[in-house]
Order: structure tokens, then sequence, then C-alpha cells
């Protein structure tokens, strides 16, 4: 599925395979680092409001989601790991404080060490997946045409492509986040892969047109 396809039906289909995907790769604790992401983070923060804030054990367990998900990179749990409680709530409160101004929340959280914008993203999109979309290396790759440039300018270009294609898949009766579309974008990512490893995985074999013609007795 291209970044550029308007048919919704595509879209809530890659989205609606994101589990299917992810227990697919049979990562140790990946299931359960994405649960915790997914589904029991957000509350917690939106819980603290109204000055809402991630504790160091929080974000260390968020580094554990980012990198078993994507590409592992045990120095930058070492640093998360080791962060100074004081100064990651003082970060991530000025950061969700600047918010919806992505940029300065962004700004906010990187002055924390092993903390860089794609990091700073999947804190922002934990609280607010309705302004600011995890930068994962599949979306950026698809939005953007490459995923090695890793800085604050380039995850703005990439935040606003995924806040427009948001807005363009949603309706009165369909509500689409940049952070589906991150996860739909990661998700057919992910199959395109598969498939192209197991070429014959997901397929059917169909008869031949010589296997349809009526044998003579």
């Amino acid at each position: 599925m291209k970044f550029e396809c308007s048919e919704l039906n595509l879209w809530k289909e890659a989205l609606s395979s994101y589990s299917t995907r992810l227990e697919s790769l049979n990562k140790p604790n990946l299931i359960s680092f994405d649960d915790f992401y997914r589904n029991q983070l957000p509350p917690i923060l939106r819980n603290r409001n109204p000055n809402p804030y991630i504790t160091t054990a929080e974000l260390s367990k968020l580094m554990q989601w980012k990198l078993t998900r994507g590409k592992w990179r045990p120095r930058l749990l070492d640093f998360v790991s080791s962060l100074d409680e004081a100064a990651v709530k003082s970060a991530s409160e000025k950061a969700f404080q600047s918010l919806p101004d992505v940029s300065k929340a962004v700004s906010e959280l990187t002055v924390l060490k092993g903390v860089g914008p794609a990091t700073a993203s999947a804190v922002l999109a934990a609280y607010a997946p309705d302004v600011a979309p995890f930068m994962s290396d599949e979306a950026m790759v698809a939005a953007l045409g490459n995923s090695k440039d890793y800085s604050l300018k380039q995850y703005l270009l990439f935040a606003n492509k995924l806040q427009t294609k948001a807005k363009e898949l949603s309706s009165e009766n369909e509500t689409f986040t940049p952070s589906d579309v991150e996860r739909a974008l990661w998700s057919s990512a992910m199959e395109t892969k598969q498939l192209a490893s197991h070429p014959d995985a997901d397929s059917k074999v169909k008869p031949s047109k010589s296997s349809k013609r009526k044998r003579k007795p």
C-alpha cells in the first residue's frame, strides 16, 4: 500500500492487521511491550492531567518497545534507564504542556540523554496520538522516501504529512489519527517484507488452464 493511496478500506485493513504482523515477528516480549505502549501507558499519562509526565521506568519500557519493534540499540536503553527521575519528569511535563506545538514538545524531550526526535515522538504519540505520530523507519520510508534523517526538521515534515493523511481518511463516521496512519504503514511494510521472504506464504495456488480441461476417456 502506497502512502498516496486514498482507499479507506485498504488503510483499515492494514491497521486491523497490525497485531497479526506484530506477532509474526516472533520477537521476545514484543507483544507485552506493545500492550504496555498502546493500551496501558496512554491512560496512565492522561490520568496525571493537568500536569502529565512520564517516569524514568515508563520511558525505559517505552524504549524497550521502540527498540524491539525496530532496530535494537542497547546503548540507548542504557542511557534512558540511567536518567534522573526529576529530569525526566520536568522535561516530559514541559513537552506535554507544549502540545499541540510539536516542534517545541520534541525539543523539550531531546534535552534528555538518549532521547532523540524518534524516541520523543513515541512519548508524545502515547499521550497525544491525534497530534504526534511515532517516527518509525517504515512510516518514514512510506511518507518521505527514506528513514536516514532523524532530525527535528524531518520529523516535522513527517508529522505534517501523517496529520494531513489522517484528515483525508477521516469522516463523520470514521476517525483516523496520525498514529493510526503510522501503524497502518508499518503493518503494510511488514506484510511486504514477509511476502518477499516467503513468496508462497500468502498466495493460493491457482489451477492452470491445462488442469481445467477435461481429459478424454
